[in-house]
């Protein structure tokens, strides 16, 4: 196996999502080549540098396991220095990618500009809310009413693992939100997630942090 890795923005993870992160999704028209790279340190440098001044205003890395056969037919380009390597596989390509890949897509790394609102659902106490507002309603029924707590875990799952990353490096203490109950409901994210048996996991970056 060969891990690869590749930055993207808040509209791919979702699409990504979608497909229980198990692949990609199609290049556009004006996209007739897929790029993943070879190393972590590429994809973090386009993910803080370039993907957080997007439309969405977020970078995400992602890494994934590519089977060694699928790959051997594709060579590998220096774009840069020694780090800046990556494949070039051509958008028809892709399907074949995709079926190439073992396990899941992870989510190791996020990063988020200044005016990053996150998914913005249309369930539940979710609605209509940007990612900020969603961790507010969270960690104020955290202590009141658990079971609310965990159904808008469960109604809004894809907007919890598109907007948890933010959730963790975000400061609220403006809405008087102080560390211990910010820890308190990230933690209570993760065991509603495990009490609804949600699948995908919610992202590895996510569960490291707050789980050591």
């Amino acid at each position: 196996m060969n891990r690869l890795y590749r930055p993207i923005g808040l509209h791919e993870l979702a699409l990504i999502w979608d497909a229980g992160c198990r692949e990609f999704p199609p290049r556009l028209a004006d996209q007739p080549i897929f790029y993943p790279v070879t190393s972590a340190a590429y994809a973090t440098q386009i993910a803080c540098d370039w993907n957080t001044k997007s439309s969405s205003y977020a970078g995400y890395v992602t890494s994934f396991e590519v089977d060694d056969a699928f790959l051997s037919t594709f060579d590998r380009h220096i774009v840069g220095s020694a780090v800046h390597e990556e494949y070039w596989i051509p958008a028809n390509e892709l399907p074949n990618f995709n079926t190439a890949i073992r396990g899941r897509i992870e989510v190791d790394a996020a990063f988020f500009g200044p005016s990053f609102l996150g998914f913005i659902p249309d369930k539940a106490g979710f609605s209509g809310r940007n990612a900020e507002q969603q961790f507010v309603i969270l960690a104020r029924s955290w202590n009141y009413n658990p079971m609310a707590f965990s159904l808008e875990i469960s109604v809004n799952r894809k907007a919890v693992y598109l907007n948890c990353l933010f959730w963790l490096a975000h400061d609220f203490t403006a809405y008087d939100i102080e560390q211990n109950l910010k820890s308190a409901t990230l933690a209570g994210a993760i065991e509603s997630w495990k009490h609804h048996r949600i699948e995908p996991a919610l992202p590895a970056a996510f569960l490291n942090t707050v789980l050591r």
